[in-house]
């Protein structure tokens, strides 16, 4: 993840100052350890400040409203006492070479400022500091005290001392090319270590995207340069310079991530603050997504171990009850030739009833024929009870371990974050597995953060809308809600996988390649997606039914018609879109 450097810093607080001084604070709200937000409204406009000390993502800018979650963080509430219904009057960053932002409130604008609230973006050293004119430490993130840090401790009642300065030597547009180039290439090494060691308040990303800019690569050596190759470094090594100068900054993405002086611009952004909020919101939520894909997947994994062995143990237990018939048709055989016992038998071999083939009976010695009969009839009901006990309890396994496996398949198909969407269908399915008590409810009741996910959709040959359900909740929202009389629903027979809808509208009838293209999609959007033909029932909306306390997604369906899918029509589709 990009981090916010000196110059990306720059160009925030220039905007930030040009747009949002003065403005009054509203609102202030803490929707993480990490993150604030506070409400701004000018003359003209009204918007969130969001201010992140995140580890990776630390930074400042005008962003996206908090969401409608509760606030319950002490730092927040403290902001709040102090700064609602001040003005921020000023904004500033401390030094040109330090990433710290000092902002400034008062009770109006012209007024002297009252508190200050300075922005360390640092990486793992960020922190918020709120203190009074005095430079007192009112409220702070993150305490810092020294068993932390030996160099400097961040307290409440302190006074608050700027990060230790960084020592060595600046960047000056006053710098000729001369002077400049043997700097850089005293010590012969690779071009973008020496950049990086000459000077103090440069970051690896701007060095990076210069040499890039020239053609070269980060790793060649100072030693190989031409006479050309300097001329163009510097050429871009002043223009990065005055565009500090000048605040005339051009934001955009990269192949890498995002620029704000116009270098490797794959797309253009709307302005610097739209590009800080969606690329460090994109960033935050692919992490998410992929720390709760872990979290899911493991409890799967570990819940269904659980269960296919508590499975195959009632399996056995079945398997033996099979042979209570066995026990039965001993004892009868003992009955019937209880004359043939002789004292002291452990076995006797009889014939059997209807096959006349002989079976051997094993015999307890001490006692005689009737008495090891009367034992076999034991064995025989105690089996025969044990399997009718037996059963249900498989029943109730089997169909838990359908459930889990329809909710592993969802989570497979979602297997990498392309939109929030992705992440929004993993947060349904973890509220899912909570509401079905799979995991721990969270210590405090939280409110939705996000709107409902949507299904996947995609055409037909003819041009019929399919609809795929992308976690249990959306595959019951579309089998009982969404879908319309004319309708079909598709499902894979017998195999974990996504409730598909084929949206027909009345008098409209699908050909053979409309029907075949559904049930492709269903078969691509199941357990058995890597199978060559997937078995794919289909019927009306109307003939499936939910049983009574059945787990979100499950079904029974009635009137169905099978269809063969073909998974891999699917997947050279996609391949092909992509």
């Amino acid at each position: 993840m990009q981090s916010v450097d000196v110059t990306t810093l720059t160009a925030i607080c220039h905007d930030l100052q040009t747009h949002w001084i003065p403005a009054k604070v509203e609102q202030v709200y803490q929707r993480d350890r990490y993150t604030i937000f506070i409400a701004l409204r000018t003359l003209k406009k009204r918007s969130w400040l969001t201010i992140s000390w995140h580890p990776q993502a630390a930074r400042l800018g005008i962003g996206d409203p908090p969401p409608k979650t509760p606030d319950t963080f002490t730092f927040s509430d403290q902001l709040r006492h102090q700064l609602n219904g001040f003005a921020l009057i000023d904004l500033k960053m401390i030094s040109p070479w330090e990433r710290v932002v000092d902002l400034q409130f008062a009770k109006r604008p012209g007024d002297e400022p009252v508190w200050h609230l300075f922005v360390e973006i640092m990486g793992k050293y960020s922190n918020v500091i709120l203190t009074d004119n005095k430079q007192q430490i009112v409220t702070v993130a993150h305490q810092v005290n020294a068993n932390q840090s030996t160099v400097r401790t961040v307290q409440t009642g302190q006074n608050y001392e700027f990060p230790p300065a960084l020592t060595g030597t600046f960047p000056k547009l006053e710098e000729d090319q001369q002077r400049w180039q043997e700097r850089v290439s005293l010590i012969p090494g690779s071009l973008k270590k020496q950049l990086l060691n000459s000077y103090r308040g440069l970051s690896p990303v701007v060095v990076s995207s210069m040499i890039k800019e020239v053609g070269l690569q980060p790793q060649d050596s100072t030693e190989n340069l031409t006479e050309n190759n300097w001329n163009e470094l510097y050429k871009l090594w002043q223009f990065w310079l005055k565009s500090l100068e000048t605040k005339n900054f051009n934001p955009g993405y990269t192949e890498e991530g995002y620029t704000v002086l116009g270098w490797g611009i794959i797309s253009e952004a709307i302005n610097i603050q739209t590009l800080i909020n969606d690329y460090y919101h994109n960033k935050i939520n692919q992490e998410k997504f992929k720390q709760l894909r872990h979290q899911l997947q493991q409890k799967l994994k570990s819940s269904l171990k659980k269960l296919y062995s508590k499975a195959d143990n009632f399996k056995q237990k079945m398997q033996q009850s099979s042979e209570a018939d066995e026990y039965r048709q001993k004892g009868d055989l003992l009955m019937a030739h209880s004359h043939l016992w002789e004292p002291g038998m452990d076995s006797i071999t009889l014939n059997d009833f209807e096959t006349q083939k002989p079976i051997k009976i094993t015999l307890n010695p001490e006692k005689n024929a009737i008495q090891n009969a009367q034992l076999c009839y034991k064995k025989h009901q105690k089996l025969k009870r044990a399997k009718s006990a037996v059963e249900p309890l498989l029943n109730k396994v089997q169909e838990e371990i359908n459930y889990l496996e329809q909710v592993e398949d969802s989570l497979q198909q979602v297997d990498n974050y392309y939109s929030l969407e992705d992440l929004q269908t993993l947060e349904e399915i973890k509220e899912e597995l909570i509401q079905q008590n799979y995991l721990p409810s969270p210590s405090q009741p939280t409110q939705k953060s996000f709107d409902e996910s949507q299904p996947y959709q995609h055409k037909t040959p003819s041009g019929f809308e399919v609809w795929i359900g992308r976690n249990n909740r959306q595959n019951d929202r579309l089998t009982f809600r969404t879908a319309g009389d004319y309708d079909l629903w598709f499902h894979t027979q017998e195999s974990a996988g996504s409730h598909v809808l084929l949206r027909l509208e009345p008098g409209a009838v699908p050909s053979e390649g409309d029907l075949d293209c559904a049930a492709d999609w269903a078969a691509y959007y199941s357990k058995a997606r890597q199978s060559e033909q997937v078995p794919v029932v289909y019927t009306e909306p109307k003939y499936v039914y939910k049983p009574k306390g059945a787990k979100p997604g499950m079904v029974i369906y009635q009137r169905e018609r099978v269809r063969w899918g073909k998974p891999h029509k699917i997947q050279s589709y996609l391949k092909n879109q992509d």
